[in-house]
């Protein structure tokens, strides 16, 4: 069993998230959907987590505000764990520690591109077809959501933007 600390993300961590992105999904994660959406603003640090072994970062997850609609959430990812860490846990507890953050701060909804089978036991399911629109192409089956209150997906309708930028309904 690997002692793994869960922390708050910080300025000092940037470096060492911006490289176990890199590893994980390469130069190709700037053309993805949930990317653009980030380029709008800036993520949540205070809602962003990191996993820490033996003094270095072996995993990343972070949380974005985006609204649709009248309907706010906040965006989870990009999660990604250092190869020789994958296996153990290590991401769903992210997402867990994650998910626990934004229901104390008061979020009604996290949503993430990914697939079910994996999201799907930590309480995610996916969005109806159409409801909410990605600014680039997403398979509909991937777009999920995780409910914090009772209903958050019925404000969340049309194109998904940060929420620094959502028009008001």
């Amino acid at each position: 069993m690997l002692d793994i600390a869960y922390l708050a993300e910080t300025a000092e961590h940037d470096h060492a998230i911006e490289e176990i992105n890199a590893e994980a999904f390469g130069p190709g994660r700037y053309a993805r959907a949930a990317y653009k959406i980030r380029e709008g603003g800036p993520h949540e640090r205070a809602l962003s987590f990191v996993a820490v072994h033996d003094g270095e970062v072996v995993a990343t997850v972070r949380l974005t505000r985006v609204a649709a609609g009248a309907g706010r959430a906040l965006l989870l990812g990009p999660l990604a764990v250092k190869p020789a860490f994958k296996d153990r846990g290590i991401g769903r507890e992210l997402v867990r520690v994650a998910v626990e953050a934004a229901r104390a701060a008061g979020a009604p909804a996290v949503i993430l591109v990914g697939d079910e089978p994996y999201y799907g036991p930590l309480g995610f399911r996916r969005v109806p077809a159409r409801r909410i629109v990605m600014p680039r192409p997403v398979d509909p089956n991937r777009l999920l959501i995780h409910e914090i209150s009772g209903g958050a997906l019925d404000a969340l309708q049309g194109v998904m933007t940060h929420a620094d930028h959502a028009v008001a309904a």
